[in-house]
């Protein structure tokens, strides 16, 4: 699943290519999930202009001239393509056309990726703004036993962290991912908020350096911890992997706050 730092270079890459050109037609193929009519979406999108697109938690928002969103979430394997004229993808969700022969199409093979016109606001802060600081990690991690690792996925609490971006933040952090999410010290804690912007800031940087025109697919080779071809961190110790419905990779070089 395309994680925070993916879907900030991938938003990037297509306001470059996208913003500026005015919505011809919307094609809407299979959007289970579509929060509004199929007819409804395309009355109030199709003759818009794109503003920008931009990165909201896991989502891509689509911003037009009037003020609406097309927020997409690709879940697990969802995909953005650009194409020119005719869309030739398969498992095709929705595709923008625009009046000068650009497309953009998302594809999912599984079928659940997901347009949403107009979302919600979350309560939630995105993990890179400044309302997710220490203040409010305090005193959400003071309510919960949770483990840290399990609030950090949590998208109700903090928003665009996923199962990979969670380990290499801990790992940097030198927090165990098994730790009690109360258990952990405020000096700790002001750690774990640098570690957040550190590696996902420099995740963007290592994605896009690797792939300047990326809008699909995931780079993971540079991670440090989370990273299935490595056995040791960079510091020499060993990397344990605990499997689950997620696996979890860390270290022992983490403290564990129990």
């Amino acid at each position: 699943m395309p994680e925070l730092p993916d879907l900030q270079a991938f938003s990037q890459n297509l306001d470059k290519k996208l913003a500026g050109k005015t919505v011809k037609q919307i094609a809407v193929i299979n959007a289970k999930k579509l929060n509004v009519a199929h007819k409804q979406l395309q009355d109030t999108l199709e003759g818009q202009k794109l503003d920008k697109v931009y990165r909201e938690g896991k989502e891509l928002y689509l911003k037009f001239s009037k003020g609406d969103i097309l927020a997409l979430h690709l879940m697990l394997h969802g995909k953005l393509v650009l194409f020119t004229d005719k869309n030739e993808n398969k498992y095709s969700i929705i595709e923008l056309h625009f009046s000068d022969g650009a497309g953009l199409v998302l594809t999912d093979f599984q079928g659940i990726a997901t347009p949403t016109l107009n979302p919600e606001e979350k309560d939630a802060p995105d993990a890179l703004s400044k309302d997710a600081g220490v203040d409010y990690l305090t005193t959400r991690l003071q309510k919960t036993k949770t483990n840290i690792k399990t609030v950090l996925l949590d998208q109700k609490i903090i928003r665009g962290i996923g199962n990979a971006y969670a380990d290499e933040i801990l790992w940097h952090a030198g927090i165990s991912p098994f730790s009690a999410s109360n258990k952990i010290p405020q000096d700790k804690l002001k750690e774990l908020v640098k570690s957040i912007h550190t590696v996902l800031k420099d995740a963007e940087k290592e994605i896009i350096k690797a792939s300047p025109d990326i809008i699909s697919g995931e780079i993971r080779d540079f991670m440090n911890i989370h990273n299935s071809k490595k056995t040791h961190s960079p510091t020499g110790a060993e990397i344990l992997i605990k499997e689950g419905s997620r696996k979890t990779y860390y270290t022992e070089e983490q403290e564990l706050y129990s």
